[in-house]
């Protein structure tokens, strides 16, 4: 019974046949439209390397090679009148328009600019000032501490005078008593 089961197999390998099949693919032609205005193209950047080392595993080192890096992916020009398709005409709308010009918008930046040379004419002097400021204040700085120098100084020499003074003084002598006799303790 078990030779029963190799029959089918014995005929599934005499089907086989060893030549591939005859199918040919053939990219279909694209059409010739410049499609630069619908789609940006993807950049790729080539680096090269040297040898090296590989960081993850120390036993493998890599031979000089190019990587093909691709920087931009490709995205779509959604930027209008890029002259791919025929540009229609702006609706009339005040963000589609150039501004107006008169005589009083002229006037008005006129204006706006004179206050602006003003404003900044005002701020370097407003600078100069502040730096001079920043000068006196840094020399009031250096004052303060060479007046509180001098002050230990005098207080120091005053203490001395002092010292000096009351070593020259003679020391006060006992009163005399008018009589020798001795004092008397039971005495007024």
């Amino acid at each position: 019974m078990k030779k029963l089961f190799f029959i089918p197999l014995l005929f599934l390998a005499a089907c086989s046949t060893t030549q591939p099949p005859k199918l040919a693919l053939r990219p279909e032609p694209t059409p010739a439209t410049d499609n630069s205005g619908v789609r940006y193209p993807e950049l790729v950047r080539a680096y090269h390397f040297g040898r090296y080392v590989d960081p993850s595993d120390d036993l493998v080192m890599h031979e000089q090679h190019v990587v093909y890096r691709v920087e931009e992916n490709t995205r779509w020009n959604l930027h209008p009148g890029n002259g791919v398709f025929p540009q229609t005409s702006a609706p009339d709308n005040a963000a589609f328009s150039p501004t107006p010009v008169n005589g009083a918008v002229l006037a008005e930046v006129n204006a706006q600019r004179l206050a602006t040379l003003q404003i900044m004419l005002e701020a370097r002097t407003l600078s100069t000032a502040l730096a001079q400021f920043h000068a006196e204040l840094q020399q009031t700085k250096t004052n303060l501490q060479e007046t509180a120098a001098l002050r230990a100084t005098v207080n120091a020499m005053r203490k001395r005078l002092d010292a000096l003074q009351a070593a020259q003084q003679p020391p006060p002598t006992p009163p005399d008593s008018p009589t020798n006799e001795p004092p008397d303790s039971l005495a007024p």
